[in-house]
């Protein structure tokens, strides 16, 4: 099944994909980030999978009920129609999944198939019937998983199935709920009762949403997305509820994005605060502020989803990967690399909640001054980039740029907040590492800032130039940057992020189009007066979206497929942010260059 077969169903806690054909082939319980018991996206459907279907051939249609993030997927046989609700409730004391079966038309043969497997895959459950009858418990080590169903059950061959038949009118419900298992079994719930509930959670939800204009439904439906990709206890948002999806079919570019980046933090405040969401922006600048606090040595570039700072990368040698692409990761090495991005990234993700009113500096401004005083030793080293190359280290344009932007904001807290600070010496660091830019990572051969000073590599990451202030939209060196790009790193008018080579990045060449970076594009295009060709990028990046809505992280033009994690925040993040950008709404690229497009 293809990557963007997926749809995605959750409860702000976890996360999981249900593909076209009415099989869950991903969740993680009870955290994005916890073990999966359905793996078969990565492997086989021997790794867990669930899947409720008509026996007979079927024509498939599926939809999100509007304003909610409950899945209906409809089945068309020669002999009626059936419709599969998917839904994860709002979490309560357990985590559970819904899936109703209701007859629309006629009189439908169905078949469930239940594999259940523990630890992604390599935990066969011991599984019995539940004392009431209505069910059945599955145990493996610390999990405890129960399937509750009136439709009646039956082991086979390590596996659970049904075969039952559903007539217009009828509902029948299956509900799965994980728990620790040394506890109580978790109680039944009413499922007509729990999907009225969700729904008017997400429609309570949606109410808040500032958005309107032509790209209203497409943005609004990444806000969704964006907030099922929130771990509501701490506020982190993941950049993807998966692993290993891969880069590029049958690449080894394939790696676990359930945790939280820092690099997230300006655009994701920025698409949250114009939708009008400050309340999880609010809890986003909050988990940033924890995740960094500490010694500022020791800030990473990424977190868990409650801050945790030990994210051992190993390798899944019993799952072949999603199509044969190997090797399945756990954890991300990425997370011990110098990226120096992040200061700049931290500190303007600060800025802009300042701007904006949301929330108290308290100590924040204590832990950003720390941070400074830590980047004012290091600015100078050659880091990974925010490409997380695992090459040898370089002195990437993006990276200083973003030092640069550090200071910059520091400067207009000063100056614009009233905060204290040794503005002067900030001053001069930010005209330093701005003359430093300019002399070293401009290229008049390339016509255009290089990737890293002295290369004549171009870097997507430097359409970004003029959104963070660092040169003005009018500056030439920005307009002839942006058009080199569009010559040199485009493939079929979208965007890579650069021509990968192993002695750059230390692994085979070779990815899709990272469609953030068109989105960026995009952005870069507004700024620089040139509106008509930024909405017509615009609205063929939206024509990629899934039927409901969904973006991995990059594209490949070759079989029209996306590729990479999914549903992919970052691309979602960037949806919405250019959805402003070219609407009359407050306009993200303004907000944070500070200057009014061309």
């Amino acid at each position: 099944m293809k990557i963007e077969d997926y749809a995605l169903i959750g409860d702000c806690h976890s996360a999981a994909l249900v593909g076209r054909d009415g099989s869950i082939d991903w969740l993680c319980w009870p955290r994005f980030d916890s073990c999966a018991c359905f793996a078969a996206l990565l492997g086989t459907p021997e790794h867990g999978r669930w899947r409720i279907s008509p026996e007979e051939r079927a024509t498939t249609r599926r939809s999100y009920r509007e304003s909610t993030l409950i899945l209906e997927t409809e089945f068309e046989t020669e002999g009626g129609a059936v419709t599969l609700i998917d839904f994860m409730p709002v979490r309560g004391n357990h985590c559970q999944l819904v899936r109703l079966v209701v007859g629309t038309r006629g009189r439908v043969a169905m078949a469930m198939e239940f594999i259940l497997r523990f630890d992604y895959g390599a935990s066969v459950p011991w599984v019995t019937r539940l004392p009431g009858g209505d069910g059945i418990r599955a145990i493996a080590g610390p999990d405890l998983v129960v399937l509750r169903s009136p439709v009646p059950l039956e082991g086979k061959n390590l596996t659970t199935v049904a075969r039952f038949e559903v007539a217009e009118g009828e509902r029948l419900p299956f509900v799965l709920a994980h728990a620790a298992s040394h506890l109580e079994l978790p109680r039944g719930i009413d499922a007509e009762r729990a999907l009225e509930e969700t729904q008017k959670f997400w429609e309570k939800w949606c109410t808040r949403c500032q958005l309107s204009g032509e790209w209203a439904g497409i943005a609004r439906r990444s806000l969704i997305t964006l907030k099922a990709l929130t771990y509501a206890p701490t506020g982190g948002l993941v950049a993807a509820p998966t692993t290993s999806l891969p880069e590029m079919l049958g690449g080894v570019r394939n790696w676990d994005y359930r945790f939280c980046w820092l690099r997230d933090a300006t655009l994701t405040l920025l698409a949250l605060m114009g939708g009008g969401y400050y309340e999880e922006a609010g809890a986003w600048r909050e988990w940033l502020l924890r995740a960094v606090a500490g010694s500022p040595q020791q800030m990473q570039i990424m977190y868990g989803i409650a801050g945790e700072r030990r994210l051992p990368e190993w390798i899944i040698e019993w799952l072949p990967g999603y199509e044969g692409s190997a090797p399945v990761r756990i954890g991300n090495a990425a997370a011990s690399q110098l990226q120096l991005d992040v200061y700049g990234e931290v500190m303007d993700a600060l800025h802009q909640a300042r701007k904006q009113g949301i929330g108290r500096e308290d100590t924040s401004w204590d832990v950003q001054r720390a941070l400074l005083e830590h980047l004012e030793t290091c600015w100078q080293e050659p880091d990974s980039g925010l490409w997380e190359v695992r090459g040898p280290p370089r002195h990437f344009t993006y990276s200083k740029m973003m030092c640069w932007v550090a200071f910059d904001r520091a400067i207009k807290a000063v100056e614009e907040h009233g905060l204290t600070g040794p503005v002067e010496r900030w001053r001069e660091l930010r005209a330093r590492i701005h003359g430093e830019v300019c002399r070293r990572a401009w290229r008049p051969q390339l016509g255009a800032f290089a990737q890293s000073y002295d290369s004549d590599e171009l870097d997507a990451s430097l359409l970004l130039l003029p959104m963070t202030g660092f040169l003005p939209a009018t500056d030439p060196r920005v307009r002839e940057t942006v058009e080199a790009i569009q010559r040199g790193l485009t493939v079929d008018g979208l965007v890579l992020r650069y021509r990968t080579r192993r002695t750059l990045d230390g692994l085979p060449p070779g990815e899709g189009l990272f469609l953030a970076c068109s989105f960026w594009l995009a952005d870069a295009l507004c700024l620089l007066g040139r509106a008509d060709e930024a909405r017509a990028l615009f609205e063929r990046l939206v024509r990629l979206c899934n039927d409901v809505g969904l973006l991995a992280e990059e594209y490949d033009p070759a079989s029209q497929r996306q590729l990479g994690n999914f549903p992919q925040a970052f691309s979602h993040v960037a949806l919405v942010n250019t959805a402003m950008n070219l609407s009359a709404h407050a306009k993200p690229a303004e907000q944070r260059s500070g200057e009014k497009a061309a």
